[in-house]
């Protein structure tokens, strides 16, 4: 490690030591962190500022007349019309429940319930899927935002609630038309998108796997299996070096290797794995992108990059064995990682707040 990033990792745990006890918790070896209620107050906080607020907004949307054009995010969108963006909403509300779900007690869970139940209802989630019915909607938000918003449903499927399942069941027709439109798009996708931003395939087929396997839909799993394999199978040597692209949000690589890790066998994965990255190319991936405007919103994605990256190598070295030395390499990485990330979650700047809380949950507590 340069001196640099020496400086910087040392600084980024002072700062996190700052928020310890408070925010969350740190182990001994500073290996994992735990939220605090408080915490997670602190990070419900952000998209409740947000689900609600109509502007500004990236809306994403191809118009086929003037009617169409002039339509506000909230007449195309009932539900997932807040935080700028609709899939920024959409893991919002994904962040929300789990954040419920991991501290009953939340201070905001009065104030959750009461967006979910006026957005969630039956009416919004009909127009919602009404969207994707649309001449050139079809491909709206593929595949990340379908992805997150599987992982919303997969995350009210397993609580017992009654708000819950209320919810769960009113979104089940708007989930079941994204599975219908994934399930036609895997045979046609020829090539994988290979970005480290929303198209990446790697990183939506690991949500929609997830989600498949909870939900016991077998067609649904077997279907992802199988492209993933198409697609990822023969992949050696990963240019990783390359990375990151200057608006990262996910490492290319990274992704592909946390889907593979769960559609191959444990010893077929480390065989794939070990003819993927090079040494050299594996520490590359441990040293920590550099965020130079917070203000900035594609700059500020590098902050989700570093949350994603930690998930990814956590997950990736649980499966190395203890006598394989990456297994520490990836476990030390990644909690740098989240370090680094942790005290920006609140920057001040719209660009971050209205997004990046639900990277440093999943990352925490997934």
């Amino acid at each position: 490690m340069n001196k640099l990033l020496l400086f910087f990792f040392c600084f980024s745990i002072q700062l996190a030591s700052a928020q310890e006890k408070k925010y969350f918790t740190i182990n001994a070896d500073s290996t994992e962190f735990k939220l605090t209620i408080d915490g997670a107050s602190h990070l419900a906080s952000l998209p409740l500022k947000c689900l609600l607020q109509e502007y500004p907004n990236k809306v994403s949307h191809t118009a086929i007349s003037d009617s169409d054009q002039m339509l506000t995010p909230i007449q195309m969108h009932p539900v997932f019309y807040g935080c700028f963006d609709w899939h920024s909403s959409v893991h919002g509300y994904w962040m929300l429940v789990r954040l419920m779900k991991l501290f009953p007690q939340l201070p905001e869970a009065a104030a959750v319930r009461d967006i979910f139940n006026k957005n969630i209802t039956t009416a919004n989630v009909a127009m919602e899927s009404k969207y994707f019915d649309g001449k050139l909607s079809k491909t709206f938000e593929r595949t990340y935002g379908w992805a997150w918003l599987l992982k919303l449903q997969q995350e009210l499927s397993d609580w017992n609630d009654a708000d819950a399942i209320s919810w769960k069941n009113k979104l089940q027709p708007l989930v079941d038309k994204v599975i219908v439109g994934w399930r036609a798009f895997l045979p046609k996708q020829t090539y994988p998108n290979r970005t480290g931003v929303h198209p990446n395939t790697a990183f939506g087929m690991v949500f929609a796997l997830d989600y498949a396997r909870a939900k016991g839909d077998k067609v649904f799993e077997e279907d992802i299996i199988r492209f993933a394999k198409q697609l990822f199978g023969n992949d050696r040597n990963a240019p990783a070096s390359w990375e990151p692209d200057g608006s990262d949000f996910l490492s290319p690589s990274l992704e592909e290797s946390d889907l593979m890790r769960r559609v191959l066998a444990k010893d077929d994965f480390i065989k794939w794995f070990n003819n993927f990255y090079s040494n050299a190319a594996l520490s590359h991936l441990t040293q920590l992108p550099v965020v130079s405007d917070r203000t900035d919103l594609q700059i500020v994605h590098l902050d989700g990059l570093c949350f994603s990256r930690s998930w990814c190598m956590k997950d990736i070295a649980s499966l190395l064995p203890a006598s394989d030395k990456r297994k520490k390499i990836l476990c030390t990485s990644a909690a740098r990682h989240l370090a680094a990330s942790l005290p920006n979650v609140v920057s001040g700047s719209y660009g971050g707040e209205h997004w990046l809380a639900s990277f440093a949950v999943y990352a925490l507590a997934h």
